[in-house]
């Protein structure tokens, strides 16, 4: 399983910090509760401040989306999609342990996590801009193709994992009952993302390994070196 961002979206987001975490083992039994609490207020105390649109972490992001000629009050990342949710309703649906967790750590970073089942993924991905002709499957079911020149997470297949980047995640691919093994991608890119990003890397390993018998594997990109592989 790779993971990697092709030369023209570094080049066009200098500021990007990402890396990932690979995990086998996970299953839908874990007692998430207290994790879930104290990310939750977190995130709340944060945003007892002021809302999430003035959070640097946020700005980064609607920055990037107007530079791909996106409304970035349209069309939101899903860190700020899920504080706005958190705000207005106090709480999170509950959809499945590690879903929930990973949206909870989400919360508290005001940062993009995103957890994919890699047993629906094709060798590996690449963020990178959309040819048009991926192939992209909405939680619905339905089949939809990326527009041209879209930021999109593909893999060796032609699917499309994501939409406008770290605006909306794939059905395909999405964390299930079944799932066993998956990757967990976190993407900023605020100031401190250099020291946010390996935190919040760091956040999840140690959370997986507190609630499943995994042994989480993580890494960061780099311009220089933007590709990960997970093995074993």
């Amino acid at each position: 399983m790779y993971f990697q961002h092709s030369r023209n979206v570094w080049e066009e987001h200098p500021d990007l910090v990402a890396g990932a975490v690979a995990a086998t083992g996970i299953t839908p039994e874990a007692s998430i509760g207290a994790a879930l609490t104290r990310f939750g207020e977190l995130a709340r105390a944060r945003l007892a401040a002021g809302p999430e649109a003035g959070f640097p972490e946020i700005q980064a992001w609607r920055r990037a989306f107007a530079r791909m000629g996106l409304r970035p009050t349209q069309y939101r990342c899903a860190s700020e999609s899920l504080l706005r949710r958190f705000r207005k309703e106090g709480e999170l649906p509950r959809i499945h342990p590690l879903v929930d967790l990973c949206n909870a750590i989400s919360l508290a970073f005001a940062i993009p996590v995103a957890a994919l089942d890699t047993e629906k993924i094709s060798e590996g991905l690449e963020v990178r801009h959309a040819d048009g002709d991926e192939r992209y499957v909405t939680f619905g079911g339905e089949t939809e193709n990326p527009d041209r020149g879209e930021v999109t997470f593909v893999d060796a297949a032609g699917r499309a994992h994501a939409r406008r980047w770290t605006n909306r995640q794939s059905g395909h691919s999405a964390v299930q009952d079944a799932t066993t093994s998956v990757l967990i991608v976190v993407e900023a890119m605020h100031e401190s993302a250099g020291a946010d990003v390996p935190g919040l890397l760091a956040t999840v390993a140690d959370e997986l390994a507190v609630h499943w018998p995994v042994t989480p594997r993580t890494a960061t990109v780099t311009a220089s070196s933007p590709r990960l592989d997970f093995t074993g």
